[in-house]
């Protein structure tokens, strides 16, 4: 077509059709302007008739931030129901939330709160100024325990945030164990000062931490009904090891994160079957002369157990296995053949934490027919043979002997097997959840001014899933002891903190226990909220009929009462423990 077609009479006509057109354009998108114009004005109408009609119902902005806190608050009251201390609670929760909160936020926030709270009573002990030594030990041990209690709120924490909101009933036994750890370290704290108004003081100042933290071990181990209460999609109650009326018995086995090597080892054939890393021995023949330098030289990281043979000789060392270093596997060529040695005791001034001869606080330690030995004598009072902070550990065929507190089962989850005890005063001591098995208890002989105590468990919090249980022991005299043995008396157990928690069952118990069986710690301290318990026991020590007639005492005759004691039930063994050949008794013996 040429550039110029629209000139000339062609041009014209053209000129004008196309006028025509695009005046029944215009009036075509007038009238289709008109009509959308009416359409968007209804549509308005509408939509603020209705809006006028729903405002009574629909909420506002305002209103809508006033239900979520309503519901927080509704959540919160229900959360704090199973605590001891409600006001705590529903206070410090209160200001950790808001209204978007969850309610897993919620169980978060019973942990996160307690950091601060225990953060100002451990600072208190740096305010604490004195030239008294064992005053400037109990500080530094104070900072130690504060440094571990920040790892097991911190750990508690991942763990909740690490699992969906109606996985946390299956965690709640060893998130737990975890937060009881951080009571005990409390405790720990106030015990290094001497009696009188520093130790008062300190007590005080840990009461806020301690009450927090007894309330979040109550909603973690009441989470279940919380959560069912919520209606939750999928969600329905399961009952928890420690509420169960009749747990899982399976036959003899041993803990799953015990690898099949270490399993073997607990069948007696370790020398067959296990390669060290590295080898201790005095005579210069291994890789290291002393413990300390074996535990030392532990890589940082290391996949699987990291073995220590430790030889034949007497170890004069104070041994301590740092937290860092987990997953330990030390066996010895008999615990009286391989045997560590020191004599730190109370008297001369070391706090009763630090006295211990060997300490263990990374997870997963394993000692196999190990010796481990206080020597100060009973003439020193406190004397640590063994302490044990760490959490999962097993002690099989090992020896623990000293006078007074030979053996301190501190915190966590602890099993010992086919293992001898011996000593005084309290000389299973601590704060753990603790299962002894078929393991002998020997009573020595103390001051002519002193009385035997086989135990002194230090549960402080009624909520802690701590205690011990001796299972299908035996309780004896030493040869020094027999006799004096109905001139000086001797009881199974004492109450050293206010819910001490000890079950004695399908043990054989020795002539030489006192009838009544427990002895008071100091007046009626205790005796309406400790929890003793008997079952099924034998031996000319074993009759009930004159024991103590306290509240918190009693004799269970019922298998499925008993069986919650057991290693299944009592530390979380349908969570842990895997069938096999082990000797390890996870339910009763009869």
């Amino acid at each position: 077509m040429s550039a110029f077609q629209d000139f000339g009479p062609l041009s014209e006509r053209r000129k004008a059709e196309k006028q025509q057109k695009q005046r029944r354009r215009l009036i075509i998108v007038g009238v289709s302007a008109s009509v959308l114009l009416i359409i968007c004005v209804i549509g308005i109408v509408s939509i603020i008739y209705h809006s006028k009609q729903n405002a009574a119902t629909q909420p506002s902005a305002t209103s809508l931030v006033t239900d979520g806190l309503h519901s927080v608050s509704k959540y919160i009251d229900m959360i704090c129901s199973p605590t001891d201390y409600k006001d705590a609670c529903k206070k410090s929760i209160s200001k950790a939330t808001n209204s978007s909160s969850s309610p897993k936020d919620l169980i978060s926030a019973s942990v996160s709160v307690i950091g601060d709270e225990i953060g100002k009573a451990f600072e208190h002990s740096d305010l604490i100024k004195s030239d008294d030594p064992r005053v400037k030990a109990a500080v530094k041990d104070c900072r130690e325990l504060y440094g571990y209690s920040k790892d097991e709120l911190l750990r508690t924490l991942q763990d909740i945030d690490a699992h969906k909101l109606d996985q946390l009933p299956d965690k709640s036994h060893q998130l737990r164990v975890w937060l009881s750890a951080v009571i005990t370290y409390q405790e720990t704290c106030i015990e290094g000062f001497p009696d009188g108004e520093l130790k008062t003081k300190m007590r005080n100042a840990m009461t806020a931490g301690k009450h927090l933290t007894s309330n979040a071990l109550a909603i973690i181990q009441k989470a279940s009904s919380f959560l069912s209460s919520l209606n939750i999609p999928g969600f329905s109650r399961r009952l928890l090891p420690e509420e169960a009326m009749e747990p899982v018995i399976r036959k003899d086995g041993f803990p799953s994160w015990v690898s099949d090597t270490d399993r073997r080892l607990l069948k007696g054939s370790y020398k067959n079957n296990l390669k060290p890393n590295v080898v201790v021995a005095k005579d210069g023949s291994g890789d290291f002369t002393t413990i300390s330098a074996a535990i030392d030289a532990v890589p940082s990281k290391y996949t699987g157990r990291y073995v220590i043979h430790v030889k034949e000789g007497v170890y004069d060392e104070q041994v301590i296995v740092p937290r860092k270093a987990v997953n330990i596997t030390m066996y010895g060529d008999g615990a009286r053949k391989t045997v560590v040695t020191g004599n730190k005791n109370f008297i001369d001034g070391t706090t009763t934490y630090k006295s211990a001869t060997f300490a263990v606080m990374g997870d997963g330690f394993m000692a196999i027919a190990m010796g481990f030995r206080n020597t100060a004598g009973a003439i020193k009072h406190q004397a640590v043979a063994l302490r044990v902070q760490s959490d999962r550990s097993v002690f099989l065929n090992c020896r623990m002997d000293g006078y007074q507190d030979t053996l301190y089962a501190h915190s966590m989850s602890q099993f010992y097997r086919n293992c001898i005890i011996s000593g005084t005063i309290d000389f299973i001591f601590g704060d753990a959840a603790a299962v002894f098995q078929n393991c002998v208890l020997v009573v020595r002989r103390p001051l002519d001014n002193q009385q035997n105590i086989v135990t002194a468990q230090g549960r402080a919090d009624g909520q802690e899933a701590t205690g011990f249980v001796l299972q299908h022991c035996r309780i004896i005299p030493d040869g020094k002891l027999v006799p004096d043995k109905l001139r000086i008396r001797s009881y199974l157990g004492r109450p050293w903190r206010e819910y001490s928690h000890t079950i004695i069952m399908e043990t054989d118990i020795g002539d030489f226990i006192s009838r009544d069986g427990y002895l008071p710690w100091s007046g009626d301290f205790g005796l309406k909220t400790l929890s003793y318990s008997e079952y099924k026991n034998k031996g000319a020590g074993a009759s009930t009929s004159a024991r103590v007639r306290w509240p918190g005492f009693k004799v269970i005759t019922n298998p499925t009462e008993a069986n919650k004691y057991t290693v299944t039930a009592f530390l979380n063994g349908n969570a842990w423990i895997k069938a096999m050949r082990a000797p390890v008794r996870l339910g009763l013996y009869r």
